[in-house]
């Protein structure tokens, strides 16, 4: 009998359902958090998937409990932001825009980076367990992915602006009464339903629906690219006197904060009543 130990589980999984390519962000023991292996990887796959001519659509998820908990805290605070940052991709997008639609299926906590890689994708189904946090203000770093565009374009200016500057969480009921997801459903059927969706895209035209969603896109670039590279200005603006280690001091206060939160203060209130906050990663 071999004493070797099994090979370390990938970061990042994935899985083809028909015309649905799966892919998974695996690092439950750090909620998700993206550190550079694993936001490269995500780059390359879905890079990959839209060269496949057997996939129509993409679905991004997490393995539970979170969706993703954003930029890998530990890193940032010891390397810097430009560890996670590539050149090629398009000012205000985490990845290189596919052609084919990204479907989020959020089964936990988004958060921050994670948040705006949810905000990126071209629509979002929810778990009744998924929450959505910027905590950007928390930390002390800028977004950089596009959040300050598309979340106001989602939610509405005023939200936006409450979620950015309190740091507070959203539950999946307010976050479909809001409008930043399409659909909330059971957390045992998420991944059923996002399938589901996908499939449905996968039967259409392929053509028909690459060029509807790179029409979509268009409609938007006059509203959003200027956005866009006005985030991208504030944080260059913020970087030049951007202190890593700041980060690292921040660490402990934003795991504290959110501890803080679960045991009695509340997030965004619902319309039911409010919600209690996610631990902070």
């Amino acid at each position: 009998m071999s004493d070797s130990k099994p090979l370390t589980e990938p970061i990042l999984l994935t899985e083809q359902h028909g015309g649905a390519r799966i892919l998974i962000l695996n690092r439950p023991e750090s909620r998700n958090a993206l550190n550079t292996s694993l936001l490269n990887l995500l780059r390359s796959e879905l890079a990959a998937a839209d060269e496949d001519d057997e996939t129509d659509a993409v679905i991004l998820t997490g393995t539970d409990p979170a969706f993703c908990a954003g930029l890998d805290l530990r890193e940032l605070g010891d390397t810097g932001i430009d560890a996670v940052t590539t050149t090629g991709i398009p000012v205000g997008h985490p990845w290189l825009p596919l052609s084919k639609p990204v479907v989020g299926a959020v089964n936990g906590a988004a958060i921050t980076g994670g948040f705006e890689i949810a905000l990126a994708c071209d629509f979002l189904v929810a778990s009744e367990n998924a929450r959505f946090a910027d905590t950007h203000a928390r930390v002390g770093v800028m977004p950089n992915w596009g959040l300050t565009a598309r979340l106001p374009a989602a939610v509405g200016r005023g939200f936006a602006r409450r979620m950015s500057l309190s740091g507070d969480f959203v539950g999946a009921a307010e976050a479909l009464r809001v409008g930043l997801v399409t659909q909330v459903v059971a957390h045992e059927n998420l991944m059923t339903t996002a399938v589901e969706i996908a499939s449905s895209v996968a039967g259409n035209d392929r053509l028909g629906v690459q060029t509807l969603l790179a029409s979509y896109r268009r409609a938007e670039e006059h509203v959003l690219d200027p956005a866009l590279f006005v985030e991208d200005d504030t944080s260059r603006q913020w970087m030049r006197d951007f202190v890593p280690s700041r980060v690292a001091e921040r660490r402990t206060k934003v795991l504290d904060r959110g501890r803080s939160q679960i045991a009695g203060t509340s997030a965004l209130p619902t319309g039911t009543g409010a919600r209690r906050a996610e631990p902070l990663p």
